[in-house]
């Protein structure tokens, strides 16, 4: 294995935190994997992580390498990719991921435009309410919804999307409009467990946050069941902005509460090169910025 490889093995173990999910990523057994990192280290003369039997971080002479040894390798990969044309066409498969009502209403779409547009792509696109691992995963793009975390990613911001209280007028009108979200407590409940795993919903008070517990009456693994119910009359939940912004705009859910709503959420395409990445990821990220600033259900 020589220099480039193992400063790319180097890399992988890096990002994943995990010999073996730098071994599954590149097709390379795990002793393969150690023997690379354990040469890479004799011949710098230095320790790059520090390594238990649960977890592998980098050193700080591992983390001072691991910059430069990742601009030297998207050097080389870019320079490879232009030689043999895959920055100046999108081409292969593209992998995205972002959360199942995210993706089903403002994703799907941009990627069936982006299909169209682009004969020599193939999109696999998997749709669910969870952090992925981008490397274990083997996803180059995701949509995330909220702070991130990982600054091994790139990321555009594209908006800001906002959790929100809600119910239909007929409930309202028939049972009365919280003015206040100590005033839940008197209220049907419907939770969405996506939005809001747990019972007690966080809110903003002129005192500072304030923690309100609820008690559903309906709980629902899946946002679209809350939005059904909610939209039936049944009673009070709490959604993200863009999950019902159709609703909102027709009148057939209104918003409540909105004095006491928490922060913004930011949302973000994230992906793996940041500038120098393949003209299938470029193309497909020019697009979906385009469109998604333009959504009128998300905040610009």
């Amino acid at each position: 294995m020589d220099k480039f490889e193992a400063m790319r093995v180097f890399v992988e173990v890096a990002d994943a935190n995990s010999f073996s999910g730098a071994s599954r990523k590149l097709g390379l057994s795990a002793p393969a994997v150690t023997r690379a990192i354990g040469r890479l280290e004799r011949t710098l003369g230095v320790r790059l992580f520090n390594r238990t039997t649960r977890y592998v971080r980098l050193t700080d002479s591992g983390a001072r390498f691991f910059d430069d040894a990742r601009r030297i390798l998207e050097d080389v990969e870019q320079a490879e990719a232009m030689a043999a044309g895959s920055y100046a066409q999108p081409k292969g498969v593209l992998s995205v991921t972002a959360p199942v009502l995210f993706g089903q209403m403002h994703i799907a779409p941009i990627l069936t435009d982006y299909l169209q547009n682009n004969p020599a792509v193939t999109v696999r696109a998997l749709f669910f309410d969870r952090i992925s691992n981008l490397l274990e995963e083997g996803f180059d793009i995701a949509i995330r919804i909220g702070p991130l975390k990982d600054s091994s990613l790139y990321a555009t911001c594209v908006g800001h999307v906002q959790r929100i209280v809600c119910a239909s007028p007929e409930y309202l009108k028939a049972q009365g409009t919280p003015r206040h979200p100590a005033d839940l407590a008197d209220h049907l409940i419907i939770l969405a467990s996506t939005v809001e795993p747990t019972t007690s919903w966080k809110f903003e008070t002129p005192l500072g946050k304030d923690s309100v517990r609820v008690a559903p009456r309906l709980y629902c693994s899946q946002n679209g069941t809350a939005i059904s119910a909610a939209l039936q009359g049944f009673g009070i939940t709490r959604l993200m902005s863009y999950q019902v912004g159709e609703e909102l705009q027709r009148g057939s859910l209104k918003r409540i509460l909105l004095d006491f709503e928490m922060a913004p959420l930011p949302v973000n395409i994230v992906y793996f090169g940041g500038r120098k990445a393949n003209a299938k990821i470029r193309s497909f990220i020019d697009l979906a910025v385009e469109r998604l600033r333009a959504n009128p259900y998300i905040d610009h």
